[in-house]
Order: structure tokens, then sequence, then C-alpha cells
């Protein structure tokens, strides 16, 4: 903690916007942090949790044969779900916590000019949750996927004020390039962090011994962490609290202000608009992908054990962490030449033409191909929501305020549609339906980012292309 304020001390002293230096302590927070997107929310805990509550000998559980399939039901405090569809609803409940407080938590770190120690404090809970998840017992559900629960919110609360260091730290024409940066780093560090997991765990299958993913995983988070806060300012936007107000108070005081700023811009609200839409097919496609290729591919059975072979799942999952690299480096540059909303404009329509293929595929060489796509589009879509956004921001010192709006509706349309996934499994017993579904969400998308103005004028009348 000591070499840590000794070398916060010295950035401070000699930090300016677009320090090379501090871009790259920003970016790798996506390195620290990402191993938890792949191995909790994607790749290992969905085939660790989908094997643990699939056995037979569990006192809570039962199954049945939905048109012609093995349904895997559990009993969480007291009602019968399939074990599948839980996790859509925890995930689905964690958002709405997030998107619920993070508001208020912004706008006092906008005030208090404590950003930094709020993505501390979120770091912090999402790394140790990971590591409590080592003592996962499919016995005691109810007790083993709170972890999962905080885990959820401590990443996704620390991800607002990480990214609303971007517009701080990067001028209008580097934001691009950086958030791919970013997002690159992590699908890297992800992987490297994957193969070591392989490598220790995969003789064992996904049972008892993957435990230790888990464990890596938080502390992996943990220790990227403390290098990340070595080096981003605390107060990079400059804003000086005012002695003897309610922080609380000055919060509310802050987010309104935001808020009204907000009504002015017609084309950052319809922006928001598309975002909110298309991004509930984004990110359930990316927290439900495992469990789909799980549960709706015809992967080989293991002679010895008379079980799925899931080792052919996490080679896809590994394909899209590795083309999402690409993805986003290729949309970042593509910008440069067509525009960003045009840019996205593109993807979500693939994302579209991907929810219509994953319905009717039922082969592992088809879920590989799909995974290529899924990977590509991924890195583009997420590096260039966040750049976007960050682009069509006024001249402010609230960037933790402002991102909060934007981090509110990914969270409320992640709850929107990580619920609806989970509800029309549960409905009908068949994921590929609740696939199906998601194509609406990227449809209209579409169709409200060809409403978003090219130029606008901000509040102080300068005028920004995108």
């Amino acid at each position: 903690m000591h070499l840590e304020r000794s070398i916060h001390r010295f950035i401070l002293r000699n930090m300016e916007k677009g320090s090379k230096r501090v871009k790259n302590a920003w970016a790798f927070y996506d390195w620290a942090n990402s191993v938890y997107s792949l191995i909790i929310t994607s790749a290992v805990f969905p085939l660790y949790y989908a094997s643990a509550t699939s056995k037979k000998e569990l006192a809570n559980h039962t199954e049945r044969m939905v048109d012609g399939e093995t349904v895997h039901y559990i009993t969480f405090f007291g009602v019968e779900f399939v074990n599948t569809a839980i996790t859509s609803y925890l995930y689905s409940f964690s958002f709405l916590v997030v998107a619920a407080m993070i508001p208020l938590l912004t706008g006092i770190a906008d005030y208090s000019g404590k950003k930094r120690l709020f993505l501390r404090i979120f770091a912090y809970i999402g790394s140790l949750s990971c590591i409590a998840l080592y003592f996962f017992d499919a016995n005691q559900l109810e007790l083993s996927l709170i972890p999962l629960f905080t885990a959820s919110i401590g990443f996704w609360g620390s991800m607002v004020f990480y990214n609303s260091y971007l517009p701080e730290i990067a001028s209008l024409d580097e934001q691009d390039k950086l958030s791919a940066k970013g997002y690159t780093l992590g699908y890297l560090g992800s992987v490297l962090l994957m193969i070591l997991c392989m490598v220790l765990c995969m003789p064992f299958g996904f049972n008892q011994e993957w435990n230790l993913a888990f464990l890596l995983v938080g502390v992996w988070w943990l220790v990227g962490t403390q290098i990340v806060l070595s080096f981003l300012p605390e107060n990079s936007a400059g804003q000086q609290p005012v002695p003897g107000k309610s922080m609380v108070l000055m919060g509310f005081v802050e987010l309104q202000k935001v808020f009204r700023q907000l009504q002015k811009l017609k084309r950052l609200k319809r922006y928001q608009a598309a975002f909110f839409v298309y991004s509930m097919g984004v990110q359930t496609v990316m927290l439900m992908a495992t469990f789909f290729g799980a549960k709706a591919i015809n992967w080989p059975i293991d002679p010895e054990t008379g079980e799925q072979d899931d080792s052919g799942l996490v080679v896809a999952i590994l394909i899209i962490q590795l083309v999402a690299g690409i993805g986003a480096y290729f949309m970042a540059w593509l910008a440069k030449r067509m525009g960003n909303i045009n840019v996205l404009k593109i993807t979500v329509g693939l994302w579209a033409l991907i929810c219509l293929m994953a319905y009717v595929i039922h082969e592992p060489i088809e879920f590989y191909v799909l995974a290529g796509f899924v990977g590509f589009v991924m890195g583009g879509i997420q590096s260039m929501s966040r750049s976007t956004y960050s682009k069509f921001l006024p001249e402010t010192k609230d960037h933790a305020s402002f991102f909060s709006y934007f981090d509110v509706l990914e969270k409320l349309g992640i709850v929107i549609g990580a619920f609806l996934y989970g509800f029309i499994e549960d409905l009908t017993g068949s994921m590929r339906n609740s696939a199906l579904v998601l194509t609406v969400f990227f449809v209209v998308g579409f169709i409200l980012l060809t409403f978003v103005p090219k130029n606008e004028t901000k509040v102080d009348d300068s005028i920004v292309e995108a």
C-alpha cells in the first residue's frame, strides 16, 4: 500500500491528459478483470454449474423429458426451476441492484473526487467473491450462489467508474483505439489464465477440482487491480468538493445536473435508446452462450464416463476470445472511415443474423463457425459502444455521473434480457426459443440507430464528428 501511494503521488505530479503511462494503466484493468467475464460468466463456471446441478444424487434435483431432451430441474428456495434458468434470474437481480445504486455513487464520486476509491471498492468486492466461489457446493445452492451474485455486482459496479476515465485521459481521436486496446488486452489476459486453468484442471473434468479456477480468477483480478490503482489518478477531472456539504445530498445534485444536460443532447439521447435495446441482446448472449452450447449442441459422449464431453465447447469459447480482439481493432479502424454509428449498424445487423443461426444449428462444427462470428462482432460492439458514448459526451467534469446513465441503461437491458431468456427457457424447456427472441432486440436496436443524428451542437456549442 505504501508503494502504491508513492507511485500514485509521482504520477499526479507528472501527469497530463494523454499520458501514455496512464492510458496503458487504464487499459490494463481490462486485462485484470476480464478473466471474470471469461471464466466465471462465459466458460468454466457455467459448465461447472451445469454439471454440478445435473447430478441425480442431489436431493434438490429432478429431471424430465421435454421435446425428446432431458431437462434438469433444481429446487431453489423451495421453488423448482430449470437448473440453468436460476443463473439467468440471479444475474438479472444483480444487475437490478447495480442499476439502483450506481447513479447515486457516481454522483458522490464526481462531487467528492473519489472515483478511484469506488473503483477499488467494487474491484475488491468482485475479486474476493470469485475467491469465495472456490467453496461452491451444489447441496447448499442458496448459500453457494451468493458469491456469484456479489461478484457480478463488483464487476459491473467497477466498470462504470473505470469507463468514466476514458474521456478524461484520452483525446477525442484516441478514444476508439484506446477502448479497443483495453478490450484486446482483456481478451488476451483472460485466454492466458484460461489456458493455465485448462492445464491444471482439465484432466479432472468439470467437477470439484475446477474450483481452483475460481480462486485463480480472484487472485488475478485482485493483483491486477493493485497495479492499475497505482497509476490511475484519483481526481483526474479536477473536481473539488465543497466543505461542509453532505456527499449524499451533493450526489443527488450531480445527478440532477447531468440529467438536465442530457435533455439538451438529442444525439446522445437517441444513441442511449438504441444502445439500451441492442445491449439487451448482446449482454444476454454473452452471459448465456456457454449454457446454450452445452445444452443445444450435440457434443460427443465420453465413452469412459458416459457424460457429454465439453472440451470442444471450451475450445469454441477460446475462439471467441481470440477473434474478439481482432474485431475490436478492426471496428476502430473502420469507424475512422465510416463513422461510429454506421459501424454499429453493421455490427448490430450481424448480431441479428447470429441469433437466427443459433436457432437452427445442432452440430459442433456449426457452433465453431458461429463462435468465430460471435467473437468478431462481440469485440467490435463492446469497444465501439463505449467509445461512441464517450465521444458524444459534452465538455464536463461529471464523467462518472454521465457514464452511470450509460451503465444503468446497460444493466436494465440485461435485467430484461436475462430474465426473458430464463423465463422462455423455463416456459418452453428450450434455449433455442430464447435465442430466437433475442433477434428482436437487435432488429429494433438497428432501427433506432438509424435515427441517431450524425452531428450535434453540444451544450458548449462545439460540434463533434463521430
